[in-house]
């Protein structure tokens, strides 16, 4: 694939899928949103889950992702940059996975267990990873099919094609007659 090609794939995604995309951009924005906000509220959510995690520099990851989240939920919701944001947050979902979920399934976790049985093993993993699979479907979902026409990606695209066809439209000065065969 060309470098222009991946640039345009990102830049420039379809906006004529279903309206009800909105939804899917809605649910996984909106949990991306209000789990970033709750990484600076409750240290248990943020620095303090990431040094329990044995993640590097806990301090700095930690409201590093939260503030992606934040941002990129808002992204999300409003339709802008869908494609562009669908990345980093599918790549987030998979760290997240692997980091949380074979500890679970080892029964090794540093994290709390879960409140009802199982507590370990491939059940446990299927039932903790319910949110996990559910964001990066959604993700997946949105950087194939883009935004949909609710959007603030199809917005703009709309209004760049105004600007463009009020841009080519003939030229006339309404003081001089146009000369046949100009405009």
């Amino acid at each position: 694939m060309k470098f222009d090609a991946i640039v345009s794939f990102f830049t420039h995604p379809p906006t004529s899928g279903p309206k009800s995309t909105l939804f899917i951009r809605l649910m996984a924005g909106g949990v991306f949103f209000w789990e970033g906000l709750l990484k600076f509220v409750y240290t248990n959510q943020g620095v303090g889950r990431f040094t329990k995690l044995g993640m590097p520099m806990p301090g700095v990851l930690a409201p590093a992702i939260a503030v992606l989240e934040i941002g990129g939920g808002l992204l999300l919701m409003s339709g802008l940059g869908t494609r562009l944001i669908s990345v980093p947050f599918i790549v987030e979902m998979i760290v997240a996975i692997l980091s949380t979920k074979i500890s679970l399934y080892l029964g090794i976790s540093p994290l709390p267990r879960p409140p009802a049985p199982p507590f370990m093993g491939p059940w446990a993993v299927l039932h903790e990873i319910r949110s996990d699979y559910a964001q990066i479907m959604s993700c997946i979902f949105l950087l194939a099919a883009g935004p949909g026409p609710w959007s603030l990606d199809a917005l703009l695209r709309r209004r760049r094609a105004a600007t463009t066809r009020l841009t080519h439209l003939p030229r006339t000065d309404p003081l001089r007659p146009a000369r046949p065969g100009t405009a």
